[in-house]
């Protein structure tokens, strides 16, 4: 499975490379890394510490390209969209760690279900492969040549999102009355699988040199589906977990910029 779904990133890597290469395209390669807060059925929804609580993170490559480079031809005349945007391909892995959080699984809670919960844990990890369109606020032109200056952005994209889920207990398996709360048995998988997923960020990079940049962004990414953490109880009967999974990653990263 792995292979088919490192199949189309290649393909799409390897064609951009060769047809940008060829044209009047700028090319830029990078590495971002993180903090990743996953906001899944572990917790109780709308609780801070919940989510505070499941966190992990993230890793990606990625590759730009910018359509405002001249290249060897002076006389190429610029579009709004050459001067504000830029294509982004992007492959990154993150993997999060999972346990129950809120009023109910608090120490002093020594209840039947506080213990199950408390003894209940998960973790997922997830690989995408994808794409976004960043919009820069400021002529990105003009940035390339000041050192020093700041360019923010936001960005919209789609991925195609592996993931691989592990729910269990400290306490014993899961479809056990004893060791499982009530709403998780049955609702829980350690399956591979795939899904399509949203990403969107806002941030900005920095002009080090002519040819380097750093960034930072905001990121949040929507799943389609809701077994990314592992969990799906059922949402006609616990209204709190019918949300799909989704997550907010804060990146800091490194540009290089392939063509001057």
């Amino acid at each position: 499975m792995l292979k088919k779904f490192l199949l189309p990133f290649i393909l799409l890597f390897g064609t951009a490379n060769f047809v940008f290469a060829q044209s009047n395209f700028s090319n830029e390669i990078g590495i971002i890394s993180g903090p990743v807060s996953f906001q899944s059925d572990y917790g109780e929804r709308g609780d801070l510490g919940a989510y505070m609580g499941n966190t992990g993170f993230g890793i990606g490559l990625v590759h730009y390209v910018d359509l405002s480079w001249k290249g060897y031809n002076n006389y190429k005349a610029e579009t709004y969209f050459d001067k504000h945007f830029k294509l982004r391909n992007e492959l990154s892995f993150s993997k999060s760690k999972f346990q129950h959080n809120g009023l109910l699984v608090k120490k002093a809670s020594t209840s039947l279900g506080a213990n199950q919960l408390k003894g209940m844990r998960g973790e997922t990890a997830i690989t995408n492969i994808g794409f976004q369109l960043e919009y820069y606020i400021f002529n990105i032109h003009d940035f390339q040549n000041a050192t020093g200056s700041l360019k923010p952005f936001i960005s919209f994209g789609a991925n195609y999102s592996l993931f691989i889920p592990k729910s269990y207990s400290l306490l014993g398996p899961l479809e056990n009355n004893i060791s499982a709360f009530p709403k998780f048995i049955g609702a829980t998988s350690n399956k591979t699988s795939t899904t399509m997923s949203l990403a969107g960020s806002v941030g900005a990079r920095y002009k080090l040199d002519i040819l380097s940049d750093l960034i930072i962004e905001f990121k949040t990414q929507y799943y389609f589906s809701d077994w990314v953490d592992g969990l799906k109880p059922d949402p006609s009967i616990y209204k709190e977990n019918k949300a799909n999974d989704w997550l907010v990653w804060l990146n800091v990263g490194y540009i290089y910029y392939l063509s001057e």
